[in-house]
């Protein structure tokens, strides 16, 4: 429900104003005087202001400046007597949206209401779209069929219609932003803003400012009052992606706007409030970065009340020939050609595939083949896909002829590449610790990881 804050020292006028605007649906601060409509411009999350021109202490335009200092997207409305027009066109020129006459038309106040808050509406949206990745055409909302992905669009469908914050977990690639937006679009929040920001594509003394806004003058080149990503998401739903990479000190801000719903801009003194939904994601392990102190502990506990974890693409990869239908159709409608086949051959060459990138690398696959390929059918030529390198499919492809020493030794070089993957993740990324795990030397581990191209 958007507020309106009406600054009116006239009380049978200002019940009049209460009355009519709560019965528009809209939730109604009264302030008596030029001061007390400050206080409360700068106290109360406010979405519009109303305001008399002639006030005791401080006139209306010392409310219409002290909201514009407030937040420069808050639209003033100013109600004058008929013979003060020309002040109120002096009050525009200050930044007022409109002004309106006494005797006033009530209908016609609702109106300018609405369409002052639609335009609010739209100008925030618009500083937020200047921000996001622009989602191409034809991207699902969430396809497969897979047990797991079943069982993760459950658990969306479960955690949705609540205000509970969630943490995705998942490689990169995965589509963790996509189901942080189909959170959102199941959700009562579905009409208000959805946020991406994400914290390791913005430099670390940047990504405050960017998501808790600043104050004038607060640091060279702050030439103006500017209102942060989280204040502008007020009522809808902000994903931190790659939460894991956000600095310590503003994890502590993030974990206060969890737990009190306010916030500070940087040089600012006001707290202000903000009714928000935060969903994370992350493909680093954050228990091992609290572990390693590179993570607050009580925020990962906030963070983590419904944590979901997006499978990677290897473990359902009954999946594949459906997103590669998919993406198919979708490049065919961007390139203007038409659909093409894959062959029996090309779609096992795909779901052998290990797909270190998944969901991601699979899309820009199949756009490469589509290109490539000048006929109907996509063929593993089309595909250029280097032979997978992963374990799994290393066993699978031991030689069956040749000498036994030839199958021994592809054997071998799996087993040791599995063993050593397993031993660096159960250690974090450890070499010392993983050798001893292993009982070889030091050397001899850095050696193998080199020879057999394993990545910590």
């Amino acid at each position: 429900m958007e507020r309106i804050l009406i600054v009116e020292d006239k009380e049978s006028m200002a019940q009049m104003l209460r009355e009519t605007l709560e019965l528009a649906g809209y939730e109604v601060i009264i302030a008596k005087d030029g001061g007390d409509g400050t206080k409360r411009v700068r106290d109360s999350k406010v979405d519009l202001v109303l305001t008399d021109l002639k006030l005791p202490k401080k006139d209306g335009i010392e409310v219409l400046k002290a909201s514009k200092e407030e937040n420069p997207l808050i639209p003033v409305i100013v109600m004058t007597a008929f013979g003060s027009v020309e002040t109120a066109v002096n009050a525009m020129k200050l930044g007022a949206y409109d002004f309106i006459t006494k005797p006033l038309d009530t209908d016609y106040l609702q109106l300018l209401i609405d369409r002052a808050l639609r335009n609010r509406r739209l100008v925030t949206e618009n500083i937020l779209l200047k921000d996001a990745l622009s989602h191409r055409a034809g991207i699902p909302d969430i396809i497969g069929k897979s047990a797991k992905m079943i069982e993760v669009a459950e658990n969306i469908r479960k955690v949705s219609s609540t205000k509970t914050t969630v943490l995705l977990l998942g490689e990169s690639g995965t589509g963790k932003e996509l189901f942080a937006r189909a959170i959102h679009d199941l959700s009562p929040r579905r009409e208000s803003p959805f946020v991406t920001i994400n914290c390791a594509a913005i430099p670390k003394e940047l990504l405050e400012s960017e998501l808790f806004g600043h104050e004038k003058g607060a640091f060279t080149g702050a030439v103006e009052k500017k209102p942060g990503k989280l204040e502008l998401a007020d009522r809808g739903t902000v994903f931190l992606d790659e939460i894991g990479e956000m600095d310590l000190r503003l994890q502590a801000k993030v974990l206060r706007a969890l737990q009190e719903g306010e916030i500070d801009r940087v040089g600012g003194s006001n707290p202000i409030k903000v009714d928000i939904r935060i969903i994370a994601a992350s493909n680093r392990d954050l228990e091992a970065a609290v572990a390693e102190h590179s993570f607050r502990e009580d925020l990962f506990y906030r963070l983590s009340v419904f944590p979901i974890t997006v499978p990677p693409l290897r473990e359902r990869k009954d999946d594949i020939p459906v997103l590669a239908e998919h993406f198919i159709a979708a490049c065919s409608a961007e390139m203007n050609t038409p659909r093409k086949l894959v062959n029996q051959a090309a779609m096992d060459t795909l779901k052998s595939y290990h797909w270190k990138g998944n969901v991601r690398e699979l899309e820009n696959v199949i756009e490469r083949a589509m290109i490539l390929c000048e006929g109907d059918t996509i063929t593993p030529e089309h595909l250029r896909l280097a032979p997978s390198s992963s374990p799994e499919s290393m066993l699978m492809n031991i030689p069956m002829e040749g000498t036994l020493e030839e199958a021994a030794h592809t054997a071998l070089k799996a087993a040791e590449t599995l063993r050593i993957k397993k031993a660096l993740e159960s250690t974090h990324g450890n070499k010392s610790r993983a050798a001893e795990t292993l009982k070889v030397s030091y050397k001899t581990l850095l050696t193998k990881i080199k020879d057999y191209g394993i990545e910590n």
